[in-house]
């Protein structure tokens, strides 16, 4: 006798679909989640502290907001019952035609494209998505960057996953004819990526978890999952603990599990298992090799005093300056203000030392740029940042073994994979910056992570589970079963098989109702 039909580990886009559809199916069903309920409340308090913002269990910090800092990379991301659509920009892009021709995918005999359109069709209407309806001077110079750039054809307002009712009004269900919960009309103040004040941002606790907690599915907030044992014919048994203290909460047991905690979080699960407590022997020798960083650069404009670049949505227009990139604009409120630190000066250099170098030493030339940064009045005003993306095949690896500087435990560590590493410089990018900032009178910058560090910078990690025909070649099947372990299954951005070049999220949410789809209803048999 089981506690669960379905355990499923994290409450993102991959757990949250998981969870509704499986309990739709008639299955007993919880959601593991080591973040808290995140409400109005705790946003409001994010918003005005750092403390109460971020993510850090090892100091005590419960917030929301989370940074995983490798050599080759920075990840942020969202913890908390919604996982990262608690701080996302809500952008829902289709993936780009590259992402369906993958020679990997067609030689494992998969027509992602005619199997997601459907899916892809039943996630925009769980999300609620919709043409943004609202451009504003932040818009307009991106608008003319286009233009500048002479691809102004590609500009265009993004499809956002927001209620965009009477702003400020409270509305009854506007999305699942009375099943839903209400929801108050976007009020545009820009404040997404930190959490929606509204709550007319679409996020998971509105919709697929609404729903699945209607149905009961269970959800544990404030428990991490640790230990993952086989159990002697069939199922697994899961130790739960305490994010923050360590300490064990419960086991449970489960004839199906499913990891959905993320790449980071699902790739160190894996490895633990496999590696430490040996419970997991056969998952793949493939598990992390290839992690995709969506082939992304984030750099800035810093605009006049007096400026307010707020108005609207985090992410409201985008364009593609060329055939494999994709670009867009991102507005932040007061509780962005820490990013203020990481920004720099501009820089171009394809060598990484060589740009560190002349990093530092512009900001030893001239400190004025950097200081006027730091000191900046209402900051988050006059700040717009761009998150450039590629469909280009590179890559870094997670591995999980004792660094150098820490020998006394194991811990994911990135590693370069030459010739197909993952950019820290996007040259088109910084173009887009300059352009942008000559024709809004502002100053261009990089992020220090990038420039200095060294770093990719994305909040849109992918891969690392490969799919594959066996554990020779892949982790997982096209089913998302983990070879040779049946009845554990990943279900999220790690089990994504390339750059996708777009904002993933829809990609996500789709795989995830393809993969529920597949799994049988209570009544038929269970294989």
């Amino acid at each position: 006798m089981f506690d669960y039909d379905y355990l499923i580990i994290g409450s993102g886009f991959g757990g949250s679909v998981s969870a509704l559809r499986l309990a739709e199916k008639g299955w007993q069903v919880a959601v593991v989640e080591q973040g808290r309920r995140i409400g109005r409340p705790e946003i409001e308090a994010g918003k005005r502290s750092l403390r109460q913002l971020m993510w850090l269990p090892k100091l005590g910090l419960r917030g929301y907001f989370v940074q995983h800092l490798f050599r080759h990379v920075a990840i942020v991301g969202g913890v908390g019952v919604g996982g990262g659509s608690i701080v996302w920009a809500a952008v829902m892009l289709e993936p780009k035609e590259s992402f369906y021709n993958d020679p990997r995918l067609q030689a494992l005999g998969l027509d992602l494209k005619s199997e997601l359109a459907a899916h892809l069709k039943t996630a925009r209407r769980m999300l609620g998505v919709t043409l943004n309806p609202r451009q504003s001077e932040q818009d307009e110079f991106l608008r003319q960057t286009a233009q500048r750039m002479g691809v102004a054809g590609t500009f265009g307002a993004v499809p956002n996953a927001v209620y965009f009712g009477e702003p400020g009004v409270t509305a009854s269900d506007p999305f699942f004819g009375g099943e839903g919960p209400a929801r108050e009309g976007c009020t545009f103040c820009g404040g997404c990526l930190t959490g929606c004040p509204t709550g007319a941002k679409n996020s998971l606790y509105w919709n697929y978890l609404y729903l699945a907690e209607k149905r009961g599915v269970n959800i544990l907030s404030e428990s991490k999952a640790e230990r993952i044992e086989p159990l002697a014919g069939g199922g697994y048994r899961v130790s739960l603990i305490d994010a923050v203290s360590g300490r064990l909460l419960r086991s449970l047991t489960t004839r199906n599990l499913v990891l959905s905690a993320g790449v980071v979080g699902t790739l160190e699960l894996l490895y633990k298992n496999r590696d430490t407590y040996r419970s997991l022997p056969g998952v793949s020798a493939t598990l992390g090799q290839v992690v995709r960083t969506n082939s992304e650069a984030v750099t800035a404009v810093l605009h006049p005093p007096g400026s307010d670049m707020t108005n609207g949505t985090a992410i409201s227009t985008d364009f593609h300056p060329d055939p494999f990139t994709h670009a867009t604009q991102n507005r932040f409120d007061r509780g962005y203000r820490f990013m203020r630190g990481y920004m720099g000066p501009l820089v171009d250099d394809p060598l990484p030392w060589r740009r560190a170098l002349k990093t530092i030493g512009a900001i030893l030339s001239s400190p004025r740029l950097l200081l006027s940064n730091l000191l900046a009045r209402d900051w988050e005003k006059r700040i717009t940042t761009f998150t450039i993306m590629q469909d280009l095949d590179n890559h870094i690896g997670l591995q999980y073994r004792r660094p150098w500087y820490w020998p006394f435990s194991r811990k994911l560590v990135s590693v370069a994979n030459p010739g197909h590493a993952a950019p820290s410089y996007l040259p088109i990018a910084n173009r887009l910056t300059r352009e942008y900032a000559a024709i809004s009178g502002g100053t261009p910058m990089n992020i220090t992570l990038e420039s200095i560090g060294g770093l990719s910078t994305t909040a849109h990690i992918l891969s690392g589970c490969p799919m594959g025909q066996s554990a020779a070649d892949g982790v997982i099947g096209t089913d998302h079963q983990v070879h040779g372990h049946p009845g554990l299954f990943v279900v999220d951005g790690a089990s994504i098989p390339g750059n996708i070049g777009v904002n993933p999220s829809l990609t996500i949410t789709a795989m995830a109702e393809r993969f529920a789809a597949l799994q049988p209803s209570r009544e038929e048999p269970h294989v």
